[in-house]
């Protein structure tokens, strides 16, 4: 089952949501999060070659904004958009995703060649 806090979307803010995505650790993986549908932790370090707990920090700070829910199942933990986010966000993630595909374009490689994917994102 996925979990979110406090259900911040509910109270969100113009200004909030771009601090949240001020960051461009965050911007990515939420973006490929957007296009992927649900990614798990390790793939999103081979995804923008960081270490571990620094993505796992960037995607708790999008959690904590309400934008990402997180499920754990086995050793992996799974991300994935929030369903009830406000159409104005789902609006502007969408166009953000469509207007720069180039920026993901080697993220998507690497995950692409990563060997031993968690069994839900082959």
């Amino acid at each position: 089952m996925y979990s979110v806090g406090l259900m911040e979307w509910m109270r969100m803010n113009p200004v909030d949501f771009y601090k949240c995505l001020a960051e461009p650790t965050r911007l990515q993986c939420l973006l490929l999060i957007e296009r992927l549908g649900e990614l798990c932790v390790c793939e999103l370090t081979t995804a923008t070659q960081l270490s571990q707990p620094k993505v796992s920090r960037h995607l708790a700070q999008l959690r904590e904004c309400g934008l990402l829910l997180s499920s754990k199942r086995g050793q992996w933990v799974y991300y994935r958009l929030a369903p009830a986010l406000p159409d104005w966000i789902k609006s502007v993630l969408a166009q953000t995703l469509q207007g720069n595909g180039a920026w993901l374009s080697e993220p998507l490689a690497r995950l692409d060649k990563m060997p031993g994917r968690p069994p839900c994102c082959v």
